[in-house]
């Protein structure tokens, strides 16, 4: 592998006490196609990583998912290695992470936190909301993953020409690895070393509002891919309420009194939810057919390409 070929690309929001050291580790490794993209950080970030010997861009607008989407549109390299910029990755695994895309073998690569992490790397909460968020994304994509929201990450030409992103926080993570499945491409999980923050630097997540977009969005971009799942879960939610309404009505009507407004609603919302399923059974059949199409005309390109 030529290492001129890879554009390491850092995403920063005030990482003036982690910076520096991370860019002159990946330039000891031999790496000098680094992109460092700020957020319009408030401390030294851009001026520690300028002295470095990194080429800073100051993202358009904010948020790490819209740094991400601008800086694919700027890397023209053959291969991309993403990572967060508070050095709770080790730079020395990046051949680790790049070796799949390399050899071909994938697509996409993410780096597996929860292989081997640091005491302290994760709080209780985080460790907990991390397992639940990636049993979610498995029931909802059919692709069971054991850490959908690694900020170590690799990609090929092939990766970055079709991933599409629109979200523009922390969510970024989860849509990339949502593109990958939706578009068929190869992703690969590596072992990787999660290291706790340098001390002194402030974590920018905040745990139950990311937690709660980043579900929301699992669930939302759900809709497009597998429809069954995500009008399942309306119509599950929706029947329910219905049953629940159901119940509290008969219970009364056996005391003698009657509820008809309440029992009206209950069969309404019953049969929503009914129809919800139904719907969900048929949203998933158009779906299917859409992506045996897509697969057919991918199978002519490549053969148009090979002749």
């Amino acid at each position: 592998m030529n290492k001129e070929d890879v554009c390491v690309l850092i995403p920063t929001l005030n990482e003036g006490k982690s910076i520096g050291e991370l860019v002159r580790e990946f330039k000891a490794l031999g790496f000098s196609n680094i992109l460092v993209i700020d957020g319009h950080s408030s401390d030294d970030t851009v001026k520690i990583a300028e002295s470095e010997g990194a080429k800073v861009v100051i993202q358009s607008g904010k948020g790490k998912g819209q740094a991400v989407n601008q800086a694919f549109h700027l890397i023209e390299s053959k291969y991309i290695v993403m990572i967060d910029g508070d050095r709770t990755y080790l730079p020395e695994e990046i051949d680790k992470v790049l070796e799949p895309v390399v050899t071909g073998l994938a697509d996409h690569v993410i780096g597996n936190r929860f292989a081997n992490y640091q005491k302290g790397a994760f709080t209780r909460l985080n460790l907990f909301g991390n397992r639940i968020l990636n049993k979610i994304f498995g029931f909802a994509y059919g692709v069971w993953l054991e850490d959908i929201l690694s900020g170590y990450r690799a990609f090929n030409r092939k990766a970055i020409e079709q991933i599409e992103l629109n979200r523009t926080g922390f969510e970024v993570e989860t849509e990339i690895t949502v593109e990958c499945v939706k578009k068929d491409l190869k992703v690969v999980e590596v072992p990787i070393t999660y290291l706790a923050r340098v001390s002194g630097a402030a974590t920018k997540l905040r745990p139950i509002s990311d937690g709660f977009k980043i579900a929301s969005t699992i669930y939302m971009l759900a809709r497009t891919h597998n429809p069954l799942f995500y009008f399942n879960v309306i119509g599950g939610i929706i029947s329910v309420i219905g049953i629940g309404v159901g119940i509290y009505v008969v219970d009364e009507w056996l005391k003698g009194i009657d509820h008809i407004p309440l029992t009206i609603l209950a069969t309404l919302l019953i049969l929503t939810g009914i129809q919800m399923f139904i719907f969900a059974i048929m949203s998933d059949l158009i779906v299917s057919l859409h992506r045996e199409d897509m697969r057919a005309m991918r199978k002519i390109i490549k053969e148009n390409e090979k002749s």
